[in-house]
């Protein structure tokens, strides 16, 4: 069913109806239609300096199936290409519109009570759980339009759940693939790391919709508890036709770690929030993001960290590398509340402009409500550094080579933090295809 979520045409019969097709819990029935109640009377986003009331949430196809495989063998190589195809017992989920096309969670990990699944398979299997994080820590429903309507019509996604002082030494992965090239992906990601645990989750959105126009809705919510340690990597490869809004939402309590490594190379318009709360003592965050705008596209990122534990630090780094006549804002938020002393809130936001008409604006924000602590921000918009290009062309390299090497140094420091090294090299490919 193609929906028109601007002029909220759908109601509450669709939603129940969708939900009960699932076989979903009827608290979740029950959340779904009273977001679709609440959001017509909720603001859309307000993103610094970006307007959006003439971008696409209202063209889509919210319900689009996908074939299932037996094999990574069957995959087209665009898609192997962020995959080790030899590697064994891999834990790994494969969403293929709304279907899923793969699954699969080594014996250990189920062994030791680890849960990697899709968000329906999670509903039905672990609902109680689902329930307890699901849209209640970390992003609320109420927020504004685009999260009421992400919980109406959420379609897809994946529930990771780590027992407490389990240790997940390799990646575990979610591929996300719009096949259709209308399929709206109103995509659930929820990561809940218990007590003493760790996990790294490594997830990839891919389209290929250069005219077609829908829409990508995402909410990631990432609970780490007492010194729990989550690494959370991403590479989002949307087309041109394809606008996002993406909330990726963090909550660390005391001793735990949030460590975010996103690759956000999307060729649509795109608002990404990326906000990590430091509730416990002694949490930590770090935040890391690299884009390249191209086109006409506009893109607005938030990286927010808020500390309200003591001792608690908050790291954000964002480069981004502009060309043709696309712009975009990069807001780097360190808020340090009242009572959390000791904390420390740095930020670095740097742009490359690579052509007259491109635009770029870096915003280093610090908001500190308590005297005890430490802060600090860098911001810059520029081009390319001549003293570098001189340097390397000083050494007879040709300056179209010298500029390729600069771009990729600047962004290398989010690049390498990629656990995967196939989804490390894709997103040097991507970053490629990009700027030249």
């Amino acid at each position: 069913m193609t929906v028109e979520t601007q002029q909220l045409p759908f109601d509450k019969q669709y939603v129940s109806q969708f939900s009960e097709k699932r076989n979903e819990p009827k608290w979740m029935t029950d959340l779904r239609v009273n977001a679709l109640e609440q959001a017509d009377a909720l603001p859309m986003p307000n993103p610094d300096k970006t307007k959006i009331d003439k971008w696409n949430f209202s063209r889509f196809k919210h319900e689009a199936q996908g074939q299932t495989i037996s094999s990574l063998e069957e995959l087209p190589q665009k898609i192997q290409s962020f995959l080790d195809i030899e590697k064994q017992d891999q834990n790994l989920v494969i969403q293929r519109n709304h279907t899923v096309a793969y699954s699969s969670l080594s014996q250990d990990l189920k062994d030791k009570g680890v849960v990697f699944t899709d968000v329906f398979t999670a509903l039905s299997e672990h609902s109680e759980l689902v329930q307890k994080y699901y849209m209640t820590d970390g992003v609320m429903v109420d927020e504004n339009r685009l999260t009421a309507l992400h919980a109406a019509l959420m379609n897809g996604g994946v529930f990771v759940y780590v027992p407490k002082n389990v240790v997940i030494e390799e990646p575990i992965q979610s591929i996300f693939w719009q096949e259709d090239d209308e399929a709206a992906l109103y995509n659930h990601i929820l990561v809940v790391a218990e007590e003493g645990s760790s996990v790294t989750y490594v997830e990839n959105y891919i389209s290929d919709n250069e005219a077609e126009e829908t829409v990508a809705n995402i909410v990631t919510e990432v609970i780490a508890k007492g010194n729990a340690k989550v690494s959370f990597g991403a590479v989002d490869n949307f087309a041109k036709g394809t606008t996002t809004y993406v909330n990726r939402r963090g909550v660390a309590e005391r001793d735990a770690q949030i460590q975010w490594a996103l690759g956000q190379m999307n060729d649509g318009n795109t608002v990404s929030e990326n906000v990590t709360y430091l509730m416990g003592d002694g949490a930590h965050a770090n935040a890391k993001t690299v884009t390249v705008g191209r086109g006409e596209q506009k893109q607005n990122f938030t990286a927010k960290i808020v500390h309200y534990g003591k001792d608690t630090d908050g790291y954000i780094l964002q480069h981004g590398v502009m060309k043709e006549s696309a712009s975009s804002i990069f807001n780097g938020i360190g808020k340090i509340e009242n009572g959390a002393s000791k904390s420390n809130a740095e930020q670095e936001s740097r742009v490359l402009m690579l052509s007259d008409k491109a635009r770029g604006d870096a915003n280093p924000i610090l908001l500190i409500e308590e005297d005890d602590v430490t802060a600090g921000h860098a911001a810059s918009v520029g081009r390319v550094d001549p003293v570098q290009l001189y340097y390397l062309m000083s050494r007879g390299i040709p300056q179209h080579e010298a500029e390729r090497l600069v771009i990729h140094g600047f962004l290398a420091p989010v690049v390498n933090q990629l656990p995967i090294e196939a989804v490390k090299n894709q997103l040097r490919d991507v970053i490629e295809r990009k700027v030249y």
